[in-house]
């Protein structure tokens, strides 16, 4: 895919001295969900926020389908959607009036339609003549997002989206994704949810102190970094392991009932097929085995911990 965002030596200092970017280089791809997760504080908001022109950059350079955002601010801006963090709105508005408000700041014709079919998807179609003072927070968040939706931008980042939401309407908005991608739509997302990156990216981005770890395509990353483990459920529990096992780094369970045996996924098959061999010869009996595969968090935590 061809890339439509590309940040090249990106640093941001602020005043007081800190300094919350340091040279990211990153490309995102046209019609791709990339997730970038980072602990509080790692620089994804600063990130955000430069791209989309609300913080200026210290050094380095970006564009926005080669419209650069210091240079050809506009063009760049009006390409770009952005659901802040905050639940910033205007608390005396209508949802109709400040979404279709939001819509004629980038100089968009008036298209109620367009209004109508955005607040019908985020399930806000029978509040659309409520104050927004009157909203729960959720239903705020789901005008913020309508909000960023108005001008029909081709590229709509989301940062932290579903902090603090109801379970529907991080389902809702798990959806809601998904048809705008289908749609040609790029999405970039900030999140402490794991299991949201799990569910929803394409590629996955790390960012600590400002910078980039790692950026690997999901399934890759899965594949490269997730450990498997293989748990043997004992017929009779063991005191000790038996020493032709030991080799093989195999951790008991506190009651001597289990054996677990950890793994790269890139471990070859017949190393498996040996240790299930030296079991048997070392005479210990299993009635049951399962293996499982580390998580997007497991891995995540490894990099940040490796990051420090």
């Amino acid at each position: 895919m061809p890339t439509i965002i590309t940040v090249s030596n990106l640093s941001k200092t602020y005043g007081s001295g800190f300094r919350a970017l340091r040279n990211v280089n990153l490309e995102i791809r046209r019609g791709e969900i990339f997730a970038l997760l980072g602990p509080n504080g790692a620089g994804k908001t600063t990130l955000i926020s430069t791209v989309c022109g609300i913080v200026n950059p210290s050094e380095g350079k970006v564009t926005v389908a080669g419209h650069d955002i210091v240079t050809d601010y506009r063009a760049a801006r009006a390409m770009i959607g952005l659901v802040p963090q905050e639940l910033t709105t205007d608390a005396f508005e209508t949802v109709w009036a400040t979404v279709s408000f939001s819509r004629g700041l980038f100089g968009r014709p008036k298209n109620p339609a367009h209004v109508e079919k955005v607040l019908k998807s985020l399930s806000l179609w029978a509040k659309k003549d409520n104050k927004i003072m009157t909203l729960s927070g959720g239903m705020k968040r789901r005008v913020l997002i309508a909000k960023a939706l108005a001008h029909e931008p081709e590229i709509l980042f989301l940062d932290e989206p579903t902090a603090g939401v109801d379970v529907e309407l991080r389902r809702d908005m798990w959806e809601l994704v998904r048809e705008l991608r289908s749609n040609g739509v790029t999405i970039i997302l900030t999140t402490h949810y794991i299991e949201e990156a799990e569910e929803m990216a394409d590629r996955i981005g790390v960012i600590n102190h400002g910078e980039i770890v790692l950026v690997e395509e999901k399934r890759e990353l899965m594949r490269k970094l997730g450990q498997k483990k293989l748990t043997l459920q004992l017929e009779q529990p063991l005191s000790e392991i038996p020493a032709p096992l030991q080799p093989y780094g195999l951790t008991r369970s506190a009651d001597g009932g289990e054996l677990t045996y950890t793994y790269d996924a890139q471990d070859e098959p017949g190393r498996i097929i040996a240790l299930l061999r030296h079991v048997d010869e070392a005479g210990v009996r299993f009635k049951d085995l399962q293996t499982t595969q580390s998580s997007l968090e497991d891995i995540f935590v490894s990099l940040v911990r490796e990051a420090k």
